[in-house]
């Protein structure tokens, strides 16, 4: 038997292994891709700093959470003899939106601090004014150390004030700046246009008065809705617990064309961020009949309107507004189904003979309450 030679038997070997691999590679491809990298990336389990790990079905983060709105409704109730009345419950009250019953969730009758602008007519006859700038100090009575509040005027324009303060000292100084220390918002013919802002801007025309805003003879100049809605935008941005108030002094006179914002958008806004307007009327408005924006700001956002004839009479209202809106009631409900973004009515009712409750009239749904 012919033996095969040690060089032979090595070659078939090696050329048994190579084609045993060539076999093998043919029946399990490698992956399609480039060649793995010598130092790879991070685990996808261990994301980049500043991004969240992807939710898992089992990760809490993939639950669903829904809020539910919830309508803040501040509420006044009187007697016949127009005290506030005290002890009520929540079973006495229903309230209703767009004509359906709400279930009231809560109701509070806790004080809340309150953050007041109190905003003053700076063009009023001089017997008003005169009696208006006398009785501005008393506001300070009805003030407590947790209240705060800025004092604006306005007439043709809107005076910004010195900002929200709790300081009283500092506040009673606002409060006895006299009227006439403010420019005047018509300049003579021919003259410069002192007037200095219009919606916190620059007044348009810096050299010559703008021809389209002089006025006819008895028609008033003011911009009242402008005033008021200067007002609003300086509380819209303060906290749900406090009591955002609008304290209006004024005689109501309001000249349409020289405003800016109507009177519908300035409701609107007012509605929108939950802010109360109380009215002061001067005692020429009374007989002048030239009240009907006060009554209308102060009725739709749930406030009061109060009629001065002299300087006693102002301060009373003072004292009186700030007791009102400090202690009103407050009631809370989610309304039945989706509120959406347009604008809902509101209803309070007492179910108790005799009594007269305010409220706002309404609000607009998409908005944090």
């Amino acid at each position: 038997m012919m033996m095969k030679s040690p060089r032979k038997s090595l070659l078939w070997a090696t050329l048994a292994v190579l084609l045993a691999a060539r076999v093998g590679a043919a029946q399990n491809p490698p992956p399609a891709g480039p060649p793995p990298e010598r130092n790879p990336p991070a685990s996808p389990t261990t994301p980049p700093a500043g991004e969240q790990k992807p939710a898992t079905p089992s990760s809490p983060q993939n639950k669903i959470s829904t809020t539910t709105a919830v309508v803040v409704v501040p509420v006044t109730v009187k007697d016949k003899n127009g005290n506030m009345v005290a002890g009520l419950r929540r079973d006495d009250f229903r309230v209703f939106e767009d004509k359906i019953e709400q279930k009231i969730m809560e109701l509070s009758a806790d004080p809340r601090p309150l953050s007041v602008v109190v905003l003053v007519d700076n063009d009023m006859k001089q017997k008003d004014a005169d009696q208006v700038d006398a009785s501005l100090p008393a506001i300070l009575a009805g003030m407590s150390l947790s209240d705060e509040a800025d004092v604006c005027r306005f007439d043709q324009f809107f005076y910004p004030g010195k900002g929200f303060t709790r300081d009283q000292d500092n506040l009673l100084k606002q409060l006895k700046r006299t009227k006439l220390d403010s420019q005047p918002s018509v300049a003579p013919p021919g003259g410069p246009f002192n007037g200095p802002s219009i919606n916190n801007a620059p007044a348009p025309g810096a050299g010559n008065q703008d021809p389209s805003l002089i006025a006819i003879k008895g028609q008033s100049t003011k911009a009242l809705d402008d005033a008021v809605y200067e007002a609003a935008e300086l509380l819209k941005d303060k906290p749900t617990a406090r009591r955002k108030i609008i304290l209006l002094i004024s005689d109501g006179k309001n000249g349409a064309k020289f405003n800016n914002h109507k009177y519908d958008e300035v409701r609107n806004e007012l509605l929108r961020y939950n802010i109360i307007v109380y009215s002061v009327a001067t005692g020429s408005s009374y007989f002048d009949r030239k009240f009907t924006r006060l009554v209308e700001y102060s009725g739709e956002t749930g406030g009061d309107v109060s009629y001065g004839a002299k300087a006693e009479s102002f301060e009373n209202f003072y004292a009186q507004i700030a007791d009102q809106a400090r202690n009103q009631y407050t009631l809370y409900y989610s309304p039945k189904g989706s509120p959406g973004l347009s604008y809902h009515t509101i209803e309070v009712r007492v179910e108790r003979e005799g009594l007269n409750v305010t409220a706002r009239k309404g609000y607009y749904g998409g908005v944090p309450q």
